[in-house]
């Protein structure tokens, strides 16, 4: 199992998407459930792993902005109306 995970972690380091097909065929024929899920989920949506591996964007800054946005949203739930929400929402220097 660990020799599978480590295949699959240099090919997501490499920046190389040409093993990524004959990783998945192998992950697939293991007895390990876990390995066998996880290359079953790759396997749906090849496309979009293989350019995962090779463009260099990312979404991170957006998924990092939604991720605050929600958990100030759940922190405020039922607490405070709008203008608590937008004073924790808004820097320092923009407060009015």
């Amino acid at each position: 199992m660990r020799g599978l995970a480590m295949r699959f972690n240099g090919i997501l380091r490499s920046g190389r998407s040409q093993a990524l097909d004959e990783g998945i065929d192998d992950a697939v024929d293991t007895e390990f459930t876990a390995i066998m899920r996880f290359a079953s989920v790759l396997r749906r949506d090849t496309d979009a792993v293989k350019n995962a591996i090779e463009l260099p964007w990312s979404d991170g800054q957006a998924e990092g902005q939604i991720n605050r946005l929600k958990m100030l949203k759940r922190a405020m739930y039922g607490r405070a109306g709008p203008e608590l929400m937008r004073a924790r929402m808004l820097p320092l220097n923009h407060r009015n």
